[in-house]
């Protein structure tokens, strides 16, 4: 018997089919209709539903990169289930290469929204009804914010035996057991019941081949992972290094910032990370670690004043 087609928005997808549809957000002053845009892929035969999405700050362009790639190698004859791309989710952000929406909501403490509340809370509403509600496993792409790099992670729930099954298939270089935010897709997904692996990686604003090249490679082997493709062609991946805490190492004097330490870098307890000087190139403050561990994050700002946020280390 063949498969039944699969209903999102308006619209309905057969089996063995992709297509892109447009579910409607709203209308600007202009009157042109902005809409979310969406690629399903159905396979031919049976399997999970899944959801894979980007931008949901708009400023954060490697995770649309990485679905571009993903979905140009798949074959809706050959796929066993069903994916549904989101690659741009804030689309008013992402046209004016903005964190924020109009509004400066963010739409990642928005969910799970309502029909009728705020612009970010009617987006965050529709992507919970007709995505997260039709899936069993999300994975929600982001990179770091704005003037910092992240190193290629997965941030997720550790201590779920399903999630961390995912996490260690996806086998970024680090996968960091990390709390839920109010409002946040992981969250809301969560609690409706969708198992939901964060990928960081690289920077705002810039595609970082790293960061794109270990995300693809990532979101594939969870397909492999759930039966979805046939296993991947390739070596063994290194295993993840398991991180249960992190930590900024944060600036303790205004000044001009060089660092010496790159991401993935094992470092240890009170180990110089670099210095604070002036513009004549005095040393006003040494930057030391707070703990050991790997970095995976720091800020790209040459300019910073006391209390920023220097260096992100995990344990």
């Amino acid at each position: 018997m063949a498969r039944e087609s699969f209903g999102i928005g308006n619209v309905r997808v057969r089996a063995g089919a992709s297509r892109n549809l447009e579910l409607p957000i709203t209308r600007l002053v202009t009157g042109a209709d902005v809409s979310l845009p969406v690629r399903v892929i159905h396979g031919r035969e049976g399997g999970p539903t899944v959801w894979v999405d980007a931008a949901v700050h708009g400023d954060e362009v490697v995770g649309v990169e990485v679905i571009r790639q993903v979905m140009a190698g798949l074959d809706p004859r050959a796929f066993r289930g069903t994916l549904i791309a989101v690659p741009i989710v804030n689309v008013l952000g992402f046209m004016n290469g903005d964190r924020y929406l109009p509004d400066r909501r963010d739409l990642n403490r928005s969910f799970p929204g309502s029909a009728r509340g705020s612009l970010a809370s009617r987006i965050a509403h529709l992507f919970m009804q007709e995505v997260v509600a039709k899936c069993e496993v999300g994975i929600d792409l982001h990179t770091g914010s704005d003037r910092r790099s992240n190193l290629p992670q997965v941030r997720a729930d550790l201590d779920d035996e399903r999630t961390r099954g995912l996490a260690v298939a996806f086998a970024a270089p680090v996968m960091l057991h990390a709390r839920v935010r109010d409002g946040s897709l992981r969250h809301a997904a969560r609690e409706r019941g969708a198992t939901v692996l964060l990928y960081e990686a690289g920077e705002n604003l810039r595609f970082d081949d790293d960061a794109i090249d270990a995300g693809v490679a990532g979101v594939r082997r969870v397909l492999a992972a759930l039966g979805m493709t046939d296993p991947l062609d390739e070596p063994a991946p290194e295993p993840s290094v398991e991180c249960r805490t992190s930590g900024w190492v944060r600036a303790r004097r205004t000044g001009i910032l060089d660092l010496d330490v790159r991401l993935g870098q094992r470092v240890t307890d009170g180990e110089r990370l670099g210095a604070l000087v002036d513009s004549f190139g005095k040393t006003l403050r040494l930057v030391h670690a707070n703990r050991d561990g790997i970095v995976i994050g720091r800020t790209e700002a040459p300019l910073v004043n006391s209390g920023d946020a220097i260096v992100h280390i995990a344990s």
